[in-house]
């Protein structure tokens, strides 16, 4: 007989062993690792909320609510025009995970909290719980913020406020294609710009016509079109509009009081780099009802307290990014050896890794004391600091997000570059905030805007950073430096984002010298008003305690 041949393999075939490889970051806790959230939390008045902080973290970490962003994105919003019977319906269909983390935030309140249950640091643990749970996926936070946002502007004109704000501010999500009538649960979209004048609005065409007597309150038709709107499943949007008297704002609904379909037709879904879960899109307004918010002529002051809370959420949401980002950082080097010792360990990668700690520290610090201001609009000092903060925080944290993430995704390498891993998300997610609610140059003309008329602005900038003064001459060096430039506003619109930058960076600066981290402020300062100038991540100056400030943003699962 013929020897049975042996077919068990040779030692030598088992070539798939994997090792040294890091681990899912997940089952673990967004608030708890996060030691410059807590600290900030305390240090502007939020504390009161800290146990429920804990809870939300430990929510944001879970693996389920971490794969509903991996499934929003894999599967895009879908558009459909009409039903099969031929009835216009204009209805988006988004994948189930969506409706999961829309339903998360708004039971959670991250649309209303504030405005329902205004106490001292309401809007500083609001801030905090939204970075948490922007971690886990940024496109659904959009409608979240716009509906957040609408409550100044919808407040204007008492009657409408009295009618929407109960259920826009109800702690509830229903995503049926039915009248708000029926539902007792709300969200608010936007819609200002178009084709011919993006961020120029009051080159709108879209005009409206009374159909009444007219006025704050009234009801008017619509006609025209809208570039960009986003989340066009909302149940409402605020839209500008071309009045007798000028550009105003109005309260525009899916559906008529009738019951019968408002002609707000949506034309197409926009193909975005990033930002995929959340579905923007053009409309036509064929006739659509509205009723006009605030005053006749006065739609961007109106619409503006809108953008004011919008661009605030946009200094969040992108301080969140840099969070994630810097959390999978830093989790892969602790887990990843190569020639022969563990990353993190590694001089080089600690100098990049601090580095975008440092990046975060500064954002999270300037968002929280924005809240903090949020907090106190009925002192005029802090109204003065928000006025110019959301434009030079939005202006800075957004446009410095990009790069951020890149530079993340590089310490992970190639397993960065995967779909699979959460970095190439961040990374085409992080422009959108930069761009929307006003580009950078945008923010910059804002500025000189608000310094040209109300100077006072940067006497209570500047008021804010007189309380960090003598501790570092580097930091007094720059803020002097700062006050010279605006002394002399000579091609200012050219100099904007110079200016911006330094407003951005010197405020930075003396709000971590405020919260007491001799190794933060030393090293943000050093790295960031040292004379540096242009420099990349990773090529923080000698004499640092990286691995302190490593250890803040560490968080091992």
């Amino acid at each position: 007989m013929t020897k049975p041949m042996d077919l068990r393999p040779d030692a030598l075939a088992a070539t798939h062993e994997v090792f040294n490889q890091s681990t899912a970051l997940e089952n673990h806790n967004l608030f708890a690792g996060d030691t410059a959230l807590r600290e900030g939390l305390a240090r502007h008045g939020g504390s009161w909320a800290e146990a429920d902080l804990q809870r939300y973290g430990e929510v944001c970490g879970r693996p389920d609510v971490i794969e509903w962003g991996y499934r929003a994105n894999e599967f895009k919003p879908q558009f459909d025009t009409h039903d099969r019977f031929g009835h216009r319906i204009d209805l988006v269909r988004y994948h189930p995970a969506y409706h999961e983390l829309m339903k998360l935030a708004l039971t959670e309140g991250l649309h209303s909290s504030p405005w329902v249950d205004p106490r001292p640091g309401a809007q500083v643990v609001r801030a905090a719980k939204y970075y948490l749970h922007s971690q886990v996926e940024s496109g659904h936070c959009c409608p979240v913020t716009m509906t957040f946002a609408a409550t100044p502007s919808l407040q204007l004109t008492p009657a409408i406020a009295e009618q929407w704000l109960g259920k826009v501010h109800a702690r509830d999500y229903d995503p049926r294609n039915v009248p708000h009538m029926e539902k007792q649960a709300l969200t608010i979209g936007m819609g200002m710009t178009e084709k011919q004048g993006g961020s120029d609005v009051r080159a709108n065409t879209t005009r409206a016509y009374a159909l009444g007597a007219g006025g704050p309150g009234e009801a008017y038709e619509l006609v025209g079109h809208k570039w960009f709107l986003s989340a066009p499943m909302c149940d409402a949007f605020l839209m500008l509009a071309q009045t007798e008297r000028g550009l105003s704002c109005f309260l525009v609904p899916r559906w008529r009081p009738d019951g019968s379909k408002n002609p707000v037709q949506v034309q197409r879904l926009k193909n975005k780099v990033g930002n995929v879960s959340n579905a923007s899109s053009e409309v036509e307004l064929r006739g659509a009802l509205g009723w006009m918010v605030g005053e006749e002529g006065r739609g961007v002051p109106a619409i503006i307290e809108m953008v004011a809370m919008t661009r605030f959420d946009c200094m969040i949401g992108s301080a969140a990014s840099q969070r994630q980002a810097t959390l999978q950082a830093i989790h892969h080097a602790a887990h990843r050896s190569a020639f022969g010792k563990t990353l993190i360990d590694q001089p080089l990668m600690q100098n990049v890794l601090a580095d975008l700690q440092l990046e975060l520290e500064g954002s999270l610090a300037i968002t929280l004391r924005m809240a903090e201001a949020l907090d106190h609009l009925d002192d005029a000092q802090q109204q003065l600091l928000m006025r110019l903060g959301t434009a030079v925080g939005k202006y800075w944290i957004c446009k410095r997000t990009p790069h951020h993430a890149y530079e993340a995704m590089e310490c992970i390498g190639g397993n960065g570059v995967m779909e699979d891993c959460i970095l190439p998300r961040l990374y085409r997610d992080a422009p959108i905030n930069a761009i929307w609610e006003g580009s950078g140059n945008v923010q910059a003309l804002d500025v000189l805007r608000a310094v040209g008329k109300t100077p006072a602005v940067l006497d209570a900038w500047f008021a804010e950073l007189a309380k960090s003064a003598g501790a570092d001459a580097r930091l007094d060096r720059a803020v002097k430096a700062l006050q010279d430039e605006f002394v002399d506003l000579d091609e200012a619109e050219y100099r904007g984002r110079h200016l911006v930058d330094q407003l951005a960076l010197t405020m930075q600066a003396g709000l971590l010298v405020q919260a007491g981290n001799s190794a933060v402020a030393e090293a943000f300062i050093a790295s960031r008003l040292g004379g540096l100038g242009d420099r990349q991540y990773g090529t923080l100056p000698r004499g640092l305690d990286v691995r302190t400030i490593i250890e803040r943003g560490r968080q091992d699962a």
